[in-house]
């Protein structure tokens, strides 16, 4: 039987959030520009906001037909909500009293409305966990300085010390979660070409700037993706490659289209998508994989493109959360 822990503990979900109708699109974009570890270089914090309103209104009406395709808004708050309500249930079954509340970095809820939630339930300790499980400057690493920012400005929050959970790349149960995730997206293809099937785990990429600066994510996800395929249960041919560059800056290489074109060239007609630095569906997987890369595959003459469901609602995922909590806060996992 689980140890119960008698103290109340606040946890602080970090993501990105996104915007939820198509109105709030352009300020989602100013927000995300106008972040000093995004736009970052010499002097930018004199043209700062100048260069976000330009960005924001030069693109919004374009990300607006995307949202468009997968429905007209984000679907990441409203699974961010469930993992967060999924997660109180299962350290609740733990004997762990908690209050589980969101910190989205770009929009609604801010960390600010996460603050003034926590202070209005009264909470004795903190664990800051990011749905990120690898570590970057430009995602945890801007989450936590935000939070470090309005927590000054709190009442008796302000005195708690608060866990942060930084990054979780190898940390077992989660790669348990997705290696199911893996499986049950194998099985959607024909047994016989199963082993066939080429994965490309697709991850977010960033500038080059940032890894020369020491950035570790591009090293974490290599970690994470090491770690799957070195489980006993991964047999296909596999790469690694990103997605998302924007600006003419130098990114993370190879590029998702440019290895889906390789791979197609080379004959291959089954692919399976595995979007490893997120942990929901939201429009980079639904749109840019599941709907241009899909397409994209389809004309070069790919016969099967499967792309995995995020970790999502997942049973295994939540768990992971769990652990990770309890771990923090000196519980029993089980």
């Amino acid at each position: 039987m689980s140890q119960e822990v008698k103290e109340k503990v606040g946890v602080v979900l970090f993501n990105l959030g996104g915007p939820d109708s198509q109105d709030a699109v352009q300020p989602f974009l100013y927000n995300l520009f106008n972040d000093p570890e995004i736009i970052n270089f010499p002097g930018s914090f004199l043209f700062r906001k100048g260069i976000a309103k330009l960005i924001s209104s030069l693109r919004y009406k374009r990300i607006q037909e995307q949202y468009a395709e997968i429905g007209g808004k984000s679907p990441l708050l409203e699974f961010s909500r469930k993992q967060a309500a999924l997660l109180k249930t299962e350290l609740g079954s733990r004997g762990v009293d908690s209050h589980v509340t969101l910190a989205m970095r770009y929009w609604h809820p801010f960390t600010d409305e996460a603050i003034a939630d926590l202070e209005a339930v009264g909470v004795d300790r903190l664990v800051l966990l990011p749905l990120y499980p690898q570590f970057s400057k430009s995602t945890t690493g801007s989450s936590f300085k935000e939070w470090d920012r309005r927590i000054k400005d709190s009442g008796v929050l302000k005195e708690l010390p608060a866990m942060k959970v930084s990054s979780y790349e190898t940390f077992e149960p989660y790669l348990h979660s997705v290696s199911k995730r893996i499986e049950e997206t194998l099985a959607r293809f024909p047994e016989d070409q199963r082993d066939s099937v080429v994965v490309l785990f697709s991850a977010h990429g960033t500038p080059m700037k940032l890894v020369r600066e020491g950035d570790p994510y591009s090293h974490q996800i290599a970690k994470t993706v090491e770690a799957i395929v070195a489980r006993e249960e991964f047999r296909n041919e596999y790469r690694l490659c990103y997605q998302s560059k924007v600006g003419p800056q130098k990114w993370l290489t190879p590029s998702t289209p440019d290895v889906i074109e390789e791979l197609a060239k080379d004959g291959v007609k089954n692919m399976l998508i595995v979007p490893i630095a997120f942990v929901s569906d939201h429009l980079e997987t639904l749109f840019e994989i599941g709907l241009e890369f899909s397409h994209m595959a389809h004309d070069l003459g790919v016969e099967r493109f499967e792309v995995m469901e995020g970790l999502n609602e997942s049973p295994y995922f939540i768990s992971a959360l769990a652990d990770l909590v309890c771990d923090r806060i000196g519980a029993s996992r089980n």
